[in-house]
């Protein structure tokens, strides 16, 4: 018997379920082409032989590690910087265009450049994919040290607290569920550079470089099988993030 609270705890498949049977619907009535789109039934048997005897594990793990890899890189540069940024009202009004320019440049438009200056390679991938996270985590860092309460930082220095005990037991402290967005944005934005990077600059591996050797070829079972395996990742990176920010920032909001 299905009691509410089970039916609670199910209801996030239900939007898969529909999207499972939405695709079954169309491939059956061939309102898309059966070549164009493959069955649920055909996908699966092609991630089950992609995972058993060809190479997606190996491409799925590629990706990931470049994109932690670029999102590393990205939280090291951009933490501190934000952290300054957001302590100097001054200071990030001397520079908030320079930064806003380049955050507003889409990646795949700076591609050019990495190459120039990184070549062909692993280099290149995760260089432009940091780049574009750092931009975002550091704006959200520095917007959540400059929206920390200022009651609170006046009644810590009230108590003789040193600034630099502000910074650290106040203001950084109040700035965490911000930065745990600005990471969360980060990430993502890091998982899709790295994707659109592996598809165009000379990837040998990778899901990116997986979807464009599946589409030349015409798998489309094996091209849908790397898409949902992108999407897949993107969700499990993002929940993570999410579970992390309840465990650890609880206070958020209070």
């Amino acid at each position: 018997m299905i009691t509410v609270a089970s039916f609670g705890r199910l209801r996030p498949l239900i939007g898969v379920v529909a999207l499972i049977v939405l695709w079954m619907l169309i491939h059956a009535t061939r309102a898309v082409d059966p070549v164009l789109l493959p069955s649920p039934a055909e996908t699966w048997n092609a991630l089950i032989i992609g995972l058993t005897e060809g190479t997606l594990g190996a491409d799925f793990a590629k990706t990931v590690v470049r994109t932690l890899w670029s999102f590393g890189i990205a939280v090291v540069i951009a933490v501190p910087l934000g952290v300054v940024l957001g302590a100097s009202q001054k200071f990030y009004e001397s520079i908030e265009f320079a930064i806003d320019f380049f955050r507003s440049t889409p990646a795949s438009a700076m591609f050019p450049l990495f190459l120039v200056i990184f070549g062909v390679g692993e280099a290149t991938k995760i260089a432009v994919a940091a780049f574009g996270a750092a931009l975002v985590i550091m704006f959200n860092v520095a917007y959540g040290v400059m929206g920390a309460r200022k009651q609170r930082q006046l009644a810590a220095r009230v108590m003789g607290a040193p600034r630099w005990r502000v910074l650290t037991d106040v203001t950084l402290l109040e700035s965490m569920p911000q930065v745990f967005v600005g990471m969360r944005s980060g990430v993502s934005l890091a998982l899709v550079i790295i994707i659109v990077a592996e598809m165009f600059i000379g990837s040998t591996d990778g899901l990116g470089q997986r979807v464009m050797n599946a589409q030349m070829i015409f798998d489309m079972p094996d091209m849908y099988v790397a898409i949902i395996a992108s999407g897949a990742l993107g969700y499990a990176m993002n929940l993570l993030f999410i579970i992390t920010e309840k465990r650890f920032v609880h206070w958020g909001g209070k």
